[in-house]
């Protein structure tokens, strides 16, 4: 089978560590003075480092309400208003994810834990927390040991309990049993997909209610006498356990010597464990009304459902569930390829993220927004990025229907938005988009935390550029790089004035405003050969 042009984006994510580093090379060679706009939107400046911060663009009549998000490298959220700004500030005590407003006003946010070990490679973060409007912390809840961590996402069910992505160590002896072949897999063995349901307890423990892992639902043509053997052509529902590329070759311990020493290296980097996330979850998303989960795997192209009404017993197989079909998949789009329905150019989905239902009461409610990060223009030509809009095919019984092609629709997006230019809007890695009440979507450019909303026409309404970083250190003490990517975010949120948890609040501009990060002038060629 010939593997999807653009599947498996592993070999791509080496290459952004390379390009940081060149990148960070290129700003301290090129960059004037702090604060100096050095390159325009059209010049696809991916990380702004030096671009002009903060409001950029406002209009008459928005709808009110404020922006939150995660301040880069800091434990703090901000609540901004649209005059950019801070209204209020939640603290927390490690450097925060994302996060979700609640009734009350409290948070749920996931926050980095200091000293996990194994994983690695952005998203990985080991805890949940539950912060009140006055910065107490109610809840802090670590899951971060070496076989298994919360990562990226999580989403909070209408009981109070919380759906997170975690990773699972499937060692290299497993995975060979489980029929993916031998040059897939590192040494260290693959990082496969699980989401547990936690229900809070205490101050710092969870009980898990529910589970359900990718491991229970693989399917292999590749060695008859191993587990999971099938056509995966035959079995949509299943996932096909050798997609992908052969793992990228180990680096060498001078290598890694090297990216230590320069302060470039992932965290919990070894010589040969590139390649062991091999599906790289990175949201998730429940529907209360269907009672079914959205999940997105950027490595896969694709977004993911499964019915979240079983047991745990049904959800590790085949049947049960209110659509008898167990933890398999119900639905799935984005890159048909995957189960052999199509080739590269049936493929929708470009390592994408943050997958959203669209809510009642919502333009276009029932249909699911994508972030889709790296759109192809051609073989040779620049990428771009959009936020793709569209219906499902669910019937009346929520289950959903296929293509007479074996595909799973919709073939057509329901609405997009794309930069007026195509280019200039691109955002490679995180970032994300949702529908607001007055049929406007927010979006979040993430590596250059910036935050606009526009229109259904596609019209930028209002812009930000995130002026804040924190001062979070690695767990050593040194401090963390701040080239290239000093403000990005994961996602901001636009919370309407008329949330549940802002009724009856005052929300006065912070006297003193928080102080926005300066970037520092970048070193010259006469100031380095001072400095040697």
């Amino acid at each position: 089978m010939t593997q999807p042009t653009y599947f498996f984006k592993m070999r791509k994510t080496k290459l952004y560590i390379i390009s940081f580093i060149i990148l960070s090379v290129i700003y301290n060679c090129i960059s004037k003075s702090s604060g100096e706009e050095i390159a325009s939107e059209k010049n696809r400046d991916m990380f702004g480092a030096y671009i002009q911060r903060g409001l950029a663009k406002t209009s008459d009549a928005l709808t009110p309400g404020y922006i939150m998000f995660p301040v880069p490298n800091s434990a703090s959220t901000y609540l901004v208003n649209r005059k950019g700004e801070v209204v209020h500030e939640w603290k927390g005590n490690y450097a925060v994810f994302n996060q979700y407003l609640m009734d009350d006003g409290s948070l749920y946010q996931s926050a980095m834990d200091p000293d996990y070990p194994t994983f690695g490679f952005g998203g990985p973060n080991g805890r949940i927390q539950k912060v009140t409007w006055n910065s107490k912390m109610l809840w802090d809840f670590e899951y971060a040991a070496k076989d298994e961590m919360v990562h990226h996402d999580f989403s909070i069910l209408p009981n109070g309990n919380i759906l997170a992505l975690a990773y699972e160590v499937q060692p290299y002896e497993d995975a060979i049993a489980n029929g993916r072949k031998p040059e897939l897999i590192p040494e260290p063995g693959p990082w496969l997909e699980k989401i547990i349901e936690i229900e809070p307890q205490g101050t710092s423990e969870g009980k898990i209610q529910w589970e359900w892992h990718i491991a229970d639902h693989l399917i292999q043509d590749f060695d008859e006498s191993k587990m999971n053997f099938g056509n995966p052509g035959e079995h949509p529902e299943l996932l096909d356990f050798n997609l992908g590329d052969s793992i990228p070759p180990p680096i060498t311990q001078d290598s890694l010597e090297t990216l230590i020493a320069t302060g470039k290296e992932d965290r919990n980097l070894t010589i040969n464990n590139y390649g062991s996330d091999i599906y790289h979850f990175n949201a998730i998303v429940y529907n209360g009304e269907l009672g079914q989960i959205a999940v997105s795997s950027p490595h896969l192209n694709e977004v993911l459902i499964i019915d979240h009404s079983t047991s745990i017993e049904e959800a590790a197989g085949h049947s049960g569930g209110k659509m008898g079909q167990g933890g398999d998949f119900i639905y799935r789009w984005g890159n048909p390829e995957n189960y052999r329905k199509g080739d590269s150019t049936n493929q929708k989905l470009f390592y994408q993220h943050d997958v959203r239902w669209i809510e009642k009461g919502k333009q276009g409610a029932g249909n699911i927004t994508i972030h889709n990060n790296e759109i192809p223009m051609g073989p040779d030509s620049l990428e771009y990025s959009a936020i793709y809009e569209i219906k499902l095919p669910i019937k009346e019984d929520g289950s959903y229907e296929l293509l007479p092609n074996g595909q799973f629709g919709p073939q057509k997006l329901e609405w997009n938005y794309v930069a007026k230019d195509t280019v200039s809007y691109y955002a490679p890695f995180v970032s994300g988009g949702h529908r607001m009440k007055n049929g406007n979507t927010f979006i979040t450019e993430g590596p250059k935390g910036r935050l606009f909303e526009v229109s259904p026409s596609g019209d930028i309404l209002w812009e930000y550029y995130i002026p804040f970083r924190g001062e979070i250190r690695k767990p050593n003490g040194d401090p963390t790089e701040l080239l290239p990517i000093p403000f990005w975010v994961f996602r901001a949120t636009f919370i309407p004035a008329d949330h549940p948890a802002l009724v009856g609040r005052v929300l006065k501009p912070l006297d003193p405003q928080p102080r926005a990060f300066i970037m520092p002038p970048a070193s010259t060629k006469d100031d380095k050969e001072k400095d040697s």
